[in-house]
């Protein structure tokens, strides 16, 4: 018997982290801003998870500058998380652009289909 309780709590509890974790890939209940934190860098190296070959290929000394200088190949901006190795696409491609290279606060909603943050405030965090 007790062996069949601790059965059925953790299917209940798998259960439930699947749904949590679907949830979580679409878009956020009402729209409520959250908060999320990064680096800004570029959709090129953040594919990498770093700035480190293109900057030891192109010469550039800082995560800025090699973040601007993808930028002008045809990359976009996104939010990456190097905790979790994931990058998230960002709405406003102009916003970003004053905080390249660096670590940042940004509020706003996440849209789980197109894996996109729609920014309504950026900040630098500490």
């Amino acid at each position: 018997m007790r062996r069949l309780t601790v059965i059925l709590g953790t299917t209940v509890l798998l259960a439930t982290a699947f749904l949590r974790a679907g949830s979580l890939s679409s878009q956020q209940q009402n729209n409520t801003p959250l908060s999320y934190t990064g680096e800004i860098m570029d959709s090129k190296c953040s594919g990498q998870g770093s700035h480190i070959q293109v900057m030891a290929k192109e010469g550039v000394k800082t995560a800025k500058d090699c973040t601007l200088l993808c930028m002008k190949d045809a990359s976009k901006f996104v939010l990456y998380s190097a905790d979790g190795k994931l990058s998230f696409n960002l709405d406003d491609q102009d916003k970003p652009r004053d905080y390249a290279g660096e670590k940042v606060m940004i509020v706003g909603s996440y849209d789980g289909q197109s894996k996109t943050i729609h920014i309504q405030s950026i900040m630098a965090a500490p």
